[in-house]
């Protein structure tokens, strides 16, 4: 069990519920693909974006199942009765339970994944009566939203990395500052791997095979190697 620091510097618990999950039977559920959510958004010009306090935790186990997810601390053991990080089927299982609160309005004017919701429409008389389409529904079923994660009235939204408006559908121009725009007096950690075919690292994901001279090379040469095969990139 450990705490881990999220963005807004609050601590999420996590807990391995590793030797559970093996013998859990995994619920399928495949999610939608991004293309065809963009297509949706064809004429819209008002944005709603909803994200929900920490999502998995609005869902409570049944009492039969809370002696399933008991843990040990110093003080004793403990087990949850809400939804928590960790078990296989937590992000189907709140995925399928809201998929069908909001079916009569998916295709629509909303969008659900995952954790987010997002509300789109084509003018403002239409938008004041979708959001309290999705408000009433947040409501009547119990989903609470954090209020400093939602973003009303927009006329551009940052949805699943893109940039979406009435202009169309871009790449999210701050992230791919990071990438094209390196602070020189920055230190930066270079994550890379090598085994005795190939390279690898992360930034942009690449990779090549070894060179007839590198096979021959030591393994702390090809840890070298790799690192400066990602520094060429």
């Amino acid at each position: 069990m450990l705490f881990v620091k999220k963005k807004d510097d609050t601590l999420r618990l996590c807990i391995v519920y590793r030797q559970l999950n093996k013998l859990t039977i995994m619920n399928k559920y495949s999610l939608p693909q991004i293309d065809d959510l963009f297509d949706q958004f064809r004429g819209a010009t008002v944005f709603l974006k909803i994200n929900l306090r920490p999502g998995y935790y609005q869902l409570k186990v049944k009492e039969v199942d809370t002696l399933k997810t008991v843990f040990r601390t110093r003080y004793g053991h403990y087990e949850f009765l809400i939804m928590l990080f960790g078990l296989t089927n937590t992000p189907t299982t709140f995925i399928d339970l809201r998929i069908p609160v909001f079916h009569s309005y998916l295709d629509q004017f909303i969008v659900v994944f995952i954790d987010d919701i997002l509300v789109y429409s084509r003018t403002k008389n239409d938008h004041d009566a979708h959001l309290q389409i999705a408000l009433q529904i947040l409501c009547e079923k119990q989903f609470y939203a954090k209020l400093s994660k939602c973003e009303f009235w927009l006329r551009k939204v940052i949805f699943l990395g893109h940039m979406v408006s009435f202009e169309g559908i871009r790449a999210n121009s701050k992230k791919a500052l990071v990438l094209v725009q390196l602070e020189s007096k920055k230190e930066y950690v270079v994550y890379s791997d090598t085994s005795y075919t190939g390279l690898g690292k992360v930034v942009v994901y690449a990779s090549r095979q070894l060179r007839p001279h590198e096979r021959n090379y030591l393994t702390h040469d090809l840890e070298l190697a790799v690192i400066v095969f990602a520094l060429k990139i």
